[in-house]
């Protein structure tokens, strides 16, 4: 799942993790329940995040390389949060074909800045999230936009990529990547 804050990424990929049986994989959720995790210079990803910092993608990999060694080989996998630069992806794509993997999708959620914007602070007044300000949906839209939207070439070239509009209801969105992905729906 790929597309800027407030898409609808961890909706759409909850649903369709539970619809396929899928593992789903939110990357901020797998560092908070990593938060003791020790690097080689001794510090932890809490320790990281909670100054302010980023991991580095190196950090960052090897978290997931650690993680994915636990999840089933047999089990599909729906991501959310990574990956979010050209390198992380190329990572990940190599990571999950070394596992034998070899069917990749990419569903691209697009909506307009406008509309990210809208639905990020409509968040952020309902669930009272810090990271829901002007000011931090800004940065983080301008990283997206340096970050992850070049890095959509890549998946593009590597990967079945469905561009869907998120800009609907949750309902129709789902009904949509259903209809792309060729689900059916249980009665």
């Amino acid at each position: 799942m790929v597309g800027p804050q407030g898409s609808g990424k961890g909706t759409q990929g909850k649903a369709l993790a539970k619809k396929l049986g899928f593992f789903y994989w939110e990357m901020g959720a797998v560092l908070r329940e990593n938060r003791d995790w020790k690097f080689a210079d001794g510090k932890s990803v809490a320790e990281i995040i909670e100054s302010g910092g980023l991991l580095t993608d190196d950090r960052l990999l090897e978290v997931f390389k650690a993680k994915m060694e636990v999840i089933p080989k047999d089990q599909g996998v729906i991501f959310d949060g990574i990956p979010r630069r050209i390198g992380q992806a190329q990572f990940l794509m190599q990571t999950l074909k070394d596992q034998g993997r070899s069917i990749f999708v990419t569903i691209f959620l697009d909506i307009p800045k406008e509309e990210s914007i809208r639905r990020l602070v409509l968040r952020g007044q309902i669930e009272g999230r810090a990271d829901d300000t002007p000011e931090a949906i800004e940065y983080r839209l301008k990283q997206y936009e340096e970050a992850t939207v070049p890095m959509l070439d890549f998946l593009r070239k590597e990967t079945l990529f469905l561009d869907i509009d998120g800009t609907p209801s949750i309902p129709e969105v789902e009904r949509v990547i259903e209809e792309a992905m060729e689900i059916k729906q249980q009665l």
